[in-house]
Order: C-alpha cells, then sequence, then structure tokens
C-alpha cells in the first residue's frame, strides 16, 4: 500500500511540476494568488478552534508566496505599476506579521481582500494576453519576471 500511495504521490508531483513549466508567466502568477487566499483561508478558519500552529504554518506559507512575487519584480522594466506592486507586496507582509503576532482574523481578512483583488487584475491581464504558442520547458527563462 505504501508504494502505492508514493506511486501516486509522485506522479501527481511530476504532474503539478509539468503543468507549473507550461504555463504562462500571467498564469503562474495567478496560481501563485490562488495559492495565497488559499493559505489565508486556511489559516483563518482555524483561529476558531484556536489551532494556532495552522494558523502560524499558513500565514508563513502566504509570507513566502508574497516575498516570491516581491522578488519577482522587475523593477526597470515595470517602472511604476512595479513600485505600486512593490508597495502593496511589503504592506501585506507588514499586515500578515502583524496578523499571525495578534492572531487577528480581521487582518487576515483585509489581506484575502487585497490579493483578491490583485488576482482578479492579473486574471484580466491574462485574458486579454494573446495565446501564443507554448514554449517547451527548455527554452522558458527561470523564474517569473513581473514587468507590468
Amino acid at each position: 500500500m505504501s508504494l502505492a500511495r508514493k506511486t501516486g504521490a509522485s506522479a501527481y508531483n511530476e504532474y503539478k511540476a509539468n503543468e507549473i513549466s507550461t504555463v504562462s508567466q500571467i498564469k503562474l502568477i495567478v496560481m501563485l494568488f490562488d495559492g495565497a487566499i488559499r493559505f489565508l483561508g486556511v489559516a483563518k478558519d482555524n483561529m476558531t478552534p484556536r489551532k494556532y500552529d495552522v494558523v502560524n504554518a499558513n500565514i508563513i506559507k502566504t509570507q513566502d508566496i508574497i516575498t516570491e512575487l516581491l522578488l519577482s519584480l522587475n523593477m526597470e522594466e515595470g517602472k511604476e505599476v512595479a513600485n505600486n506592486l512593490l508597495s502593496l507586496y511589503i504592506y501585506l507582509k507588514k499586515r500578515l506579521l502583524e496578523a499571525n503576532m495578534r492572531k487577528d482574523k480581521a487582518i487576515i481578512e483585509e489581506c484575502i481582500k487585497i490579493l483578491g483583488e490583485l488576482k482578479h487584475s492579473w486574471e484580466d491581464l491574462e485574458k486579454k494576453e494573446p495565446q501564443a504558442p507554448s514554449q517547451s520547458a527548455g527554452s522558458r527563462p527561470t523564474g517569473i519576471s513581473i514587468t507590468g
């Protein structure tokens, strides 16, 4: 049974890695926002039964996602948009730190709202993006570059 689980988990991980390596940069950003919102939802849901270890772990996962988004900003090409995103990401990181220290559900809800609005904006941008033929994994640049 254990071997079957490992094989299933291994196949799933391979599938997810392939999915991530073949999506557009904008779709990848939308997926990151989805993950951040999902993790904060788990954190918020676990505040009432006071499972603070779960709250802490999920807030940290969200902070890690925001750090990735922050580090991927291309400040030279993105100009004003990148600067605005930088400010928002720094604000979110600060608020998440406060939410984690205080275990404050209202701050988490505020962050979910901001992340939802950002996700919606990226989804709108994704709809406007021309559908280019998918790149092979070998020719794809590493990391994500948010240029605005």
